[in-house]
Order: structure tokens, then sequence, then C-alpha cells
């Protein structure tokens, strides 16, 4: 599939990071995380995040841990977490730049990635 910039006159920024934790990782962290990885690119929040976690039976077992988003004045963070592998989807989308390098550091550090993370920009 090839990504064509349908609107290249609308400012947007797009960052998808994924690894495998090692932190001790619940709702309060995840919570945390997501007011303090805004801050850290220079981004502003404009409502408190919201961490989701579905009651048991409710999905698949394997698809069990965390959902989550945090609104940004220049759009918004969303955060995924797999409990079981201990794997995470986050997806920084905004219509103000930031440094993509600090992110990826920020959430390496935060989440205590030791191995492989997988980044990609659009």
């Amino acid at each position: 599939m090839t990504y064509y910039n349908m609107a290249p006159a609308i400012v947007r920024q797009r960052l998808l990071i994924e690894g495998y934790w090692s932190a001790d990782v619940d709702e309060p962290f995840i919570y945390q995380l997501l007011l303090d990885l805004p801050a850290h690119l220079g981004l502003r929040t404009y409502g408190e995040p919201a961490v989701y976690a579905p009651d048991s039976g409710m999905g698949r077992e394997a698809n069990a841990g965390w959902d989550a988003f945090v609104p940004l004045i220049d759009s918004g963070i969303s955060a995924y977490f797999w409990a079981k592998p201990k794997f995470f989807s986050i997806v920084v989308y905004t219509c103000k730049k930031f440094d993509a390098d600090a992110a990826v550091d920020f959430v390496r550090d935060s989440l205590g990635v030791t191995g492989e993370i997988a980044r990609l920009e659009f």
C-alpha cells in the first residue's frame, strides 16, 4: 500500500510506536503515561486521559489489557496494552510538529522496553 498525502496544506504528524514492556503497567500507570508523554513533547492536553479495561469475558482472553486515549489541543494520543504478552501499541496523532525520536525514547524508558521497538511515521 502506498501512502498519498491527500491534504498537504493541513499540518499533521503521525507516529506509531510498538514493543514489549517490562515496567509494572496498570491503569494508574497508563493514566500517568498519557499525561507525561505529551508534556515531554511540548503538546497540551485539554482533558483527562481515559483508560478502559474491559471486564473479563467481554472479549478474547488473548486481547485482555487496556485501551486509552488522551485528547490534545492539536489532536490526540491513543494507546493499547495487551496484558499477557506485555505488548503495547501507541499512536501519536497531532496537527503540531513534535520530536518523534524524543517520543520513542520516552516510551522506551517509561515502559522499560529492552528489546526491539517498532515505529512508523507518516
